[in-house]
């Protein structure tokens, strides 16, 4: 079942969307990617869902990802003798360590790293930043605070604290018995919440040992600071737009969005842009045209995947929205536009011989009448290397190993082919010619670039380049047994 387009689609799976019958249409609808949400759901439902995805899996014949996304720590305000109050813009107010119910001047804030790391000025935002506050004071178990932004605050709102970095562990004791359930299972990715530096997701990586690739989660102002080094340690990254857009300013949130994703295609590493991307696809059929454009937006700006998240989990249009979402990516990347943004955003590295084999790779395609890129990956590196050129034409990931496969499926452009293990450079371009014809890229009268490592079979070796005609009989003239 090929795509015909590059961005991938993450789709996430809830009540809405956890029959075999739903997740099959979203899968054919275009979703490449399922998200298993570890913030809802039991253990068992997940387990349920991720048996389904195996299934729809092997009676489709190509291989999906699965993302289980930690919940990360929580803060939040402790509960109220009413049912709510009102906070009014210049009012006093006390946030401690109190078990008592709290009123319209206090309430119990059960984190004492918060108030560890407060000072006078620091601005804590609760409710998703409906309400404002500012230190005035504070100490190891209190903070007294100013409403800047007033509202109604009622039982266990949420808090965020985006001016100070937070001595809280990027992972709960949840999230690691989530994390070893997610692994046991056989997750492909593993996404982090709560990321503040690069030690946060050093720690998830010593959890997961190597059963899963680490993807970050850049939703704090802190580890939009840290970027470059928590880049550097991650898999991947998810823009997690909506808790940056409640701990910076909105309008900041574009152009943080642009550069991670630019350094995410340097690093050549797979990168999401997320959260409210089709958000009125939960109650309605069809997305406004603010929407869309987003959409477009971050495929325009080459980003590998955009995600769905209530919209497929709990909304009324699980497989519109997947729909929508795919005929957006398939209209943008059909624009003369998109190959000269693509194309000009393009990051030049020629840092190792597999850099210049990949980037020779494109040349060659851009120059001929090329009709496919193959290239064989035993860890997918060479694939993603491929991927950061942002080739025009279809891009074969071939490799012997189906957890390859399944990870690959989340990289920009990646047709992820499961092939017999190779050991002589023939055999690999016979078995790339038969994946380009087998599946639609190319006839016996067209070329393909085949790109490989001598020795096979061993990572980071990509030194060998080919352009192969489709015919097997020339192959065989050409390379003789």
């Amino acid at each position: 079942m090929r795509r015909h387009r590059n961005v991938k689609i993450v789709a996430t799976l809830g009540p809405a969307s956890s029959t075999y019958e739903m997740i099959r249409a979203l899968f054919e609808a275009g979703a490449d990617v399922f998200r298993l949400n570890m913030s809802h759901g039991t253990h068992d439902e997940q387990r349920a869902r991720h048996s389904i995805i195996r299934q729809v899996e092997a009676d489709t014949g190509r291989p999906i990802a699965i993302l289980a996304d930690l919940q990360g720590p929580k803060l939040r305000v402790g509960v109220f003798a009413n049912p709510s109050e009102e906070l009014v813009e210049g009012a006093a107010f006390r946030l401690d360590l109190s078990a008592a119910p709290g009123d319209a001047n206090r309430v119990n804030l059960p984190h004492p790293e918060i108030f560890a790391a407060l000072e006078p000025g620091t601005s804590l935002l609760i409710n998703d930043g409906k309400i404002r506050l500012k230190v005035e004071d504070c100490g190891k178990d209190f903070a007294s605070c100013t409403v800047t932004v007033g509202g109604t605050i009622s039982n266990r709102k949420g808090v965020n604290v985006p001016d100070v970095v937070l001595p809280v562990a990027a992972l709960s004791e949840k999230d690691k018995d989530d994390l070893e359930f997610a692994c046991e299972l056989g997750v492909d990715w593993l996404a982090l919440s709560f990321v503040q530096r690069p030690e946060d997701v050093i720690e998830a990586r010593v959890l997961a040992k190597g059963r899963a690739a680490i993807l970050s989660k850049i939703e704090k102002p802190a580890a939009v600071k840290a970027y470059d080094a928590i880049l550097q340690v991650s898999d991947g990254i998810m823009v997690a737009r909506g808790d940056l857009g409640v701990e910076l300013p909105v309008y900041s949130v574009p152009p943080i969005q642009k550069r991670l994703v630019r350094g995410a295609r340097a690093a050549a590493k797979p990168v999401i842009v997320a959260t409210q991307m089709l958000e009125s696809m939960i109650e309605a059929p069809v997305p406004t045209r603010a929407e869309v454009s987003d959409v477009a937006t971050a495929i325009y700006e080459g980003a590998d995947a955009v995600m769905l998240s209530a919209e497929s989990a709990a909304g009324k249009y699980p497989i519109e929205a997947v729909t929508t979402m795919n005929n957006v990516a398939m209209s943008v990347e059909k624009d003369p536009t998109y190959r000269s943004v693509i194309e000009a955003s393009r990051v030049v590295r020629r840092e190792s011989i597999a850099d210049g084999i990949v980037a020779a790779a494109r040349e060659i395609a851009e120059a001929t009448n090329i009709k496919a890129i193959c290239c064989f990956s035993q860890s997918g590196n060479t694939a993603s290397l491929v991927a950061r050129e942002r080739p025009h034409v279809p891009i074969l990931a071939l490799t012997p190993l189906m957890s390859t496969a399944r990870r690959m499926a989340l990289t920009w452009g990646a047709h992820c082919v499961i092939t017999e293990p190779q050991e002589r450079f023939k055999g690999a371009v016979l078995a790339a010619v038969r994946a380009a014809r087998d599946g639609g890229f190319a006839t016996d009268e067209d070329q393909i670039v085949v790109t490989a490592g001598v020795p096979f079979n061993v990572k980071g070796t990509t030194n060998i380049l080919r352009v192969a005609p489709c015919d097997e009989r020339l192959i065989s003239r050409v390379d003789p047994e």
